[in-house]
């Protein structure tokens, strides 16, 4: 029986994780980083954002790449999350 609970369960979190969707990358354009802390900050602001999987920030290039899940959160919630930081961003892509 206990064989039989842990491939119901497997099954269902194969199910939820189908269900979720793909992840998507949006691309952020961030002003006001002058320094080599601020892309440490702007990424942890954005790794705070729940369905968050990852986020790059480069400094030279004021850019932050982040893959998020669009059932959790949205690009605009991305850049809300950086302008909350100190540091506005807008979305210049989502793919």
């Amino acid at each position: 029986m206990n064989q039989f609970h842990a491939f119901v369960l497997a099954a269902l979190v194969t199910a939820s994780s189908a269900i979720a969707g793909e992840t998507r990358t949006a691309t952020l354009d961030v002003t006001k980083m002058d320094c080599a802390v601020c892309p440490i900050t702007v990424r942890k602001a954005l790794e705070k954002v729940p369905g968050v999987g990852s986020a790059k920030v480069d400094l030279k290039t004021h850019r932050a790449v982040v893959s998020f899940d669009p059932s959790k959160t949205t690009p605009e919630a991305l850049a809300k999350a950086t302008t909350d930081a100190g540091f506005p961003s807008s979305v210049k892509q989502v793919q």
